[in-house]
């Protein structure tokens, strides 16, 4: 009897130490960590914010429970590796989804360019008919020289598409459109007004 009892007190002891010493997931938070700033690097906090900050939130949460494991005295890591299992097979998905976003964006951004270059190459041509007379010099300057704005602008959009900015490329081609648009109504009502007189 006192065999048995001997046996089955070492027998808990070693189940104790066991499990108390269950190795936290390292290894795994390591490639969850790596698969996140893998879609940083592809460009994530761009194309995928919203992706990328569930991520990250995902991380944490399977970090907190690391970390709440790590302070019991039986230690299950079960959880933690399957959520750390599932931050990285997300981060990869998302990760896949960047190409075609950045894609998307670049036509986008393209297509903004080409509308502002019609638009601008619209407003000059309708400059160049504009009436010149005495009270339309100042104001005719004043459009050639915002028009003169507007092509520097249009430089700035290629360099920005140059750069893989292509939301802020499209921003500012939209912006230059309407600009570009604005000074050609304007020239469009002097043409007007002038045949109004005649």
């Amino acid at each position: 009897m006192k065999n048995l009892m001997k046996l089955s007190v070492l027998g808990l002891l070693v189940v104790f130490l066991f499990s108390s010493c269950a190795k936290q997931p390292t290894q795994q938070i390591d490639e969850a960590r790596a698969a996140i700033d893998a879609v940083v690097q592809a460009g994530g906090n761009i194309y995928a914010k919203e992706e990328l900050k569930k991520l990250n939130d995902d991380l944490q949460a399977a970090l907190d429970e690391v970390n709440a494991q790590s302070k019991k005295l039986f230690k299950k890591y079960g959880q933690a590796k399957e959520m750390l299992a599932k931050v990285k097979a997300d981060a990869e998905s998302v990760q896949a989804l960047i190409p075609a976003r950045k894609e998307e964006a670049k036509n986008a951004a393209l297509a903004a360019m080409d509308e502002a270059k019609a638009a601008y190459e619209e407003a000059r041509a309708l400059l160049e008919k504009a009436p010149k007379g005495k009270g339309t010099k100042a104001d005719i300057e004043a459009m050639k020289a915002d028009l003169a704005g507007l092509e520097s602008a249009l430089n700035e959009v290629q360099a920005a598409i140059d750069a893989e900015d292509y939301f802020g490329a499209k921003d500012k081609a939209l912006s230059i459109k309407e600009k570009a648009a604005a000074i050609s109504e304007q020239v469009k009502a002097a043409i007007e007004k002038v045949k109004g007189r005649k």
